[in-house]
């Protein structure tokens, strides 16, 4: 969530505090509605730490929530009306790299003899280092030297081999979470932490720094969550484990979940789920369908909101923790620049689309008199509402909540089709990701998938049996057809039980 574009409370046009707290029932009501609420649990806020750009990525106190959204004791009436209501708050940690109007990059520019002048890298001379076709290290026009800032010059990097730097960090986090109260932390860029002889991303520096924070952060808070952003495979990605942060995001997930909807076909949809349920805890692994980095879901298919039920069915009933980009759910349009990803949320048909009653930071999308909250509320078929439903039913199905993943074939690449086992409770799920209807499309398991017995399946989100399916000594589901046609682009969740004898 971008606390700058999901309500004003005031009328200035920027998002605030106080305007989450006013929505929070719309996130997670703590039982008081008929699933009017989305029933996420958490919610991950971007940097709310003062900062002069709009993104909040680049902090100049890392101590005070940045005053165009409220104050600090704003901030903790935000966690105390979050945790009434059963919600979580994570807040993005930036560790990477500071502001350049930090108070300690600007006393080290100019006094070489600063105590802070160890916490940035320097260089005489520019370095060739590059990355994204872009140099990192920036002229300094004080001193005639250079300093070092992946990803922009108004970022320079923090020197983690500075051990004042290390505690900082710890100082910060401890604050964030005794002082402020939150549950948890998103670690942005944690690749590139600490760069070693030339390599900027995944260095032993990088592990050593991450293994020393986390480990600080569950002495300070054992129940406190982490979750890196690792933007690489997942080869790349695994050797952050087992003891460094307690998640990650899966960006292979991500991009295996689209394309499988935007091409129709599920034959590369399995593998990267595979790979991390063989080699992690489904509670250590986040998929997710597009963040605010990169271009929105409802744009990444063709504006199809069709497609876009298929990538929310196949995010939510798959294993792992996960993550809803805020207006992912009522399908909100959005592609680069960055400031495109992240307008305001689209609430109503009213002026600013209810986001504000003055003049938005952002003009908001094209799309904001039909994608908003208001018009998807009150249609059963919406978006909206498949999240709700979808959400809920996670939270209370043990099969989908956490169960593990078993890949079945189909005779039709078009259809994706798996079950999810937890103990008795099992749900079959279903998809045809094509737009046409299908006919006589057969389900096959391997060995072992469910015990030898006739099952009853019915559909969880709209009651309606399937066909009586029986599964023999070895386990297999064997050519099982479940309808005589699948819809075009329609979604299917069974409830797998033994049938009465």
């Amino acid at each position: 969530m971008f606390v700058r574009s999901f309500y004003d409370s005031d009328g200035d046009g920027i998002g605030d505090i106080n305007g989450l707290i006013q929505k929070l029932d719309y996130i997670n009501d703590g039982g008081h509605s008929q699933r009017n609420d989305l029933g996420a649990r958490c919610i991950w806020l971007m940097p709310v730490a003062e900062s002069p750009s709009y993104h909040g990525y680049d902090v100049t106190n890392y101590y005070r929530v940045e005053p165009d959204y409220g104050t600090n004791a704003d901030f903790k009436r935000l966690i105390a009306e979050a945790h009434r209501r059963g919600i979580k708050v994570l807040v993005d940690l930036v560790l990477n790299h500071a502001s350049s109007e930090h108070p300690f990059f600007k006393e080290a520019l100019r006094d070489t003899a600063s105590a802070h002048r160890d916490w940035f890298v320097w260089s005489p001379k520019k370095p060739v280092n590059v990355a994204w076709g872009s140099e990192v290290w920036h002229h300094s026009p004080e001193r005639d030297e250079y300093y070092y800032g992946l990803f922009w010059h108004g970022m320079p990097d923090l020197n983690y081999k500075t051990p004042a730097v290390r505690e900082e960090a710890k100082k910060i986090a401890r604050f964030w979470l005794r002082e402020m109260g939150v549950d948890g932390f998103r670690l942005d860029a944690i690749s590139f932490l600490v760069e070693e002889n030339g390599q900027l991303l995944h260095t032993s520096g990088t592990h050593a720094f991450l293994r020393e924070f986390s480990a600080y952060v569950r002495t300070v808070a054992p129940g406190a969550a982490t979750i890196g952003e690792v933007w690489d495979s997942t080869g790349a990605m695994l050797p952050y484990y087992p003891d460094q942060l307690d998640a990650h995001f899966a960006f292979d997930i991500s991009n295996a979940i689209i394309e499988a909807v935007r091409t129709s076909s599920a034959k590369k949809l399995f593998p990267p789920v595979m790979r991390l349920q063989r080699e992690l805890p489904a509670n250590r692994w986040a998929p997710f369908l597009r963040n605010h980095d990169q271009t929105r879901t409802m744009m990444e298919l063709g504006g199809s909101v069709a497609r876009a039920k298929l990538a929310a069915t196949i995010l939510l009933t798959l294993p792992g923790v996960p993550f809803v980009y805020y207006g992912e759910e009522i399908g909100m349009s959005g592609n680069k620049p960055d400031e495109r990803l992240r307008t305001p949320m689209q609430w109503s048909r009213r002026h600013s689309a209810g986001f504000t009653r003055g003049h938005a930071w952002q003009p908001l999308q094209s799309d904001s008199s039909s994608a908003n909250v208001q018009m998807q509320h009150a249609d059963s078929g919406s978006l909206l509402n498949l999240y709700r439903r979808l959400i809920h039913l996670r939270a209370e199905n043990p099969a989908l909540a956490s169960g593990d993943l078993v890949p079945l074939t189909t005779n039709s690449d078009v259809v994706a089709a798996y079950l999810r086992r937890n103990g008795a409770s099992n749900v079959l799920v279903v998809i045809n990701l094509g737009g046409t209807a299908l006919s006589g499309v057969r389900v096959s398991s391997p060995d072992g998938a469910l015990p030898a017995r006739q099952y009853t399946l019915r559909n969880i989100l709209d009651g309606q049996l399937a066909a009586r399916l029986v599964v023999l000594s070895d386990g297999r589901i064997r050519s099982y057809v479940p309808f005589p046609t699948l819809g075009p682009m329609q979604s299917h969740l069974f409830d797998v039980f033994p049938r009465a004898r």
